[in-house]
């Protein structure tokens, strides 16, 4: 059994599909294939939920048209028309959404979110499989919400592994020469809402699957060679990684490196099951393998930037220490607005954290902690995280920078820099 993962940035376009044909073909049997959304579709459906719950239900329309043409370009590259039973379906689950997001939503801000989001998934899927039998490839489309059940917690819900596991061992077990195609990044629950694993979730996906399933590995393909010592498109010279342990990329997810979602991790440790990493540019070459290592690795400097950060400073207004009590609740308050805060340093009196931006309630969380402490934040701030750091590699990330904040453990230097 083996499972693949293809990304939405090797599917932003009718030759992207074309490309990922060839490799189907030439693949083995008893193969599952787990699929994200087309391009940057989820980014797109995100502005289309941010606007109808801002009650704009106007700019969500025009936000959905444009995913919606998007959408049927590629089926008429692909199929020569958009007129064809692709397209048919395809238009229907639009106006479908269309006629949705002209109601009042009747639900919180979360659960519209699944319900919407989820769509992309179920677009490109539905796409990909109607292709893979025009070109002869027998391919099942299956919906992975009726198999993969959660909980309740909508944009980052909690597989429930039992429920999950006996109904993904019934269908999916012996697919034989048949590709069995389905949904990444989605789920479902009992009660039939679409819920979502949060984003990158389709690698999760991937590693539920191939855990229930003893696949006999994963291969992740992306449009770069393998994993990256840093992302290309910021550093030139980045160098492929041809090995990691399971704990250096469990690490590297952690940071926020864009290799990996960070739970793919852990099921595929439980049952050493080597992942890899290839390029559907060229599946021929090795990639990076993940795998259970019992020998030192001699990696170069590894760069991870988290960009929109806001760095939040907090100590008492009496200057008593920054005890228990204090620490207890102010990381209540993250916890409750749902923040992951990406780097804690503390000192007697005061607790710094830096946390992502882009998520608008930390604004919510200073507004709650200026009732008890003094608070100080830098806005529009980089987190840059270097594993296997030297002085060197400190130097190049901070020089002309503002450094706010330097912090360095045996293999890992975090910079917060302006």
């Amino acid at each position: 059994m083996l499972i693949y993962k293809f990304g939405g940035s090797s599917l932003g376009n009718a030759e992207g599909i074309r490309d990922i044909t060839d490799i189907i073909r030439k693949a083995p049997e008893n193969l599952v294939i787990a699929i994200s959304a087309l391009g940057k579709t989820t980014n797109a459906l995100e502005r289309v939920v941010k606007s109808y719950m801002a009650g704009d239900t106007g700019q969500a329309g025009k936000e959905l048209e444009t995913i919606r043409k998007f959408h049927q370009t590629i089926v008429r590259d692909l199929f020569g028309s958009a007129g064809n039973e692709t397209g048919k379906e395809l238009n229907s689950s639009f106006r479908n959404l269309e006629e949705l997001i002209k109601k009042v939503p009747s639900a919180g801000y979360d659960q519209t979110y699944d319900q919407i989001v989820s769509m992309g998934e179920l677009w490109s899927t539905s796409i990909i499989a109607s292709w893979f039998r025009n070109q002869g490839i027998p391919a099942q489309l299956t919906d992975i919400r009726d198999y993969l059940k959660t909980d309740d917690t909508f944009r980052d819900a909690q597989v429930d592994w039992e429920v999950s596991g006996n109904l993904i061992q019934k269908y999916f077990s012996n697919p034989g020469t048949e590709r069995l195609i389905t949904q990444g990044f989605i789920g479902g629950t009992a009660g039939g809402l679409s819920t979502t694993l949060g984003r990158e979730g389709s690698d999760y996906t991937a590693a539920i699957l191939a855990y229930v399933l003893d696949a006999e590995k994963v291969v992740i393909w992306k449009n770069v060679p393998g994993v990256m010592n840093a992302d290309p498109a910021v550093f030139p010279d980045a160098e492929k990684l041809d090995e990691l342990s399971y704990h250096e990329a469990l690490e590297m997810a952690y940071y926020g490196a864009k290799v990996i979602h960070p739970k793919t991790i852990k099921p595929l440790h439980n049952k050493n099951i080597p992942l890899y990493v290839k390029s559907f540019h060229s599946p021929d070459e090795p990639g990076t393998i993940i795998h259970l290592v019992d020998h030192p690795l001699d990696l170069v400097p590894v760069y991870v930037i988290k960009r929109d950060q806001i760095l939040v400073s907090v100590e008492p207004k009496d200057y008593s220490f920054i005890v228990e009590e204090n620490l207890g609740h102010i990381f209540s308050l993250f916890n409750k607005y749902r923040i992951r805060v990406n780097l804690i340093q503390n000192s007697a009196v005061t607790i710094t954290v830096c946390v992502n931006q882009t998520n608008g309630h930390v604004y919510k969380v200073i507004d709650e902690l200026k009732k008890d402490f003094e608070v100080r934040f830098n806005e529009d701030v980089e987190l840059v995280t270097i594993r296997y750091y030297n002085r060197e590699a400190i130097d190049k990330m901070s020089r002309n920078r503002e450094v706010l904040l330097e912090q360095m453990s045996r293999l890992t230097a975090q910079l917060v820099l302006k």
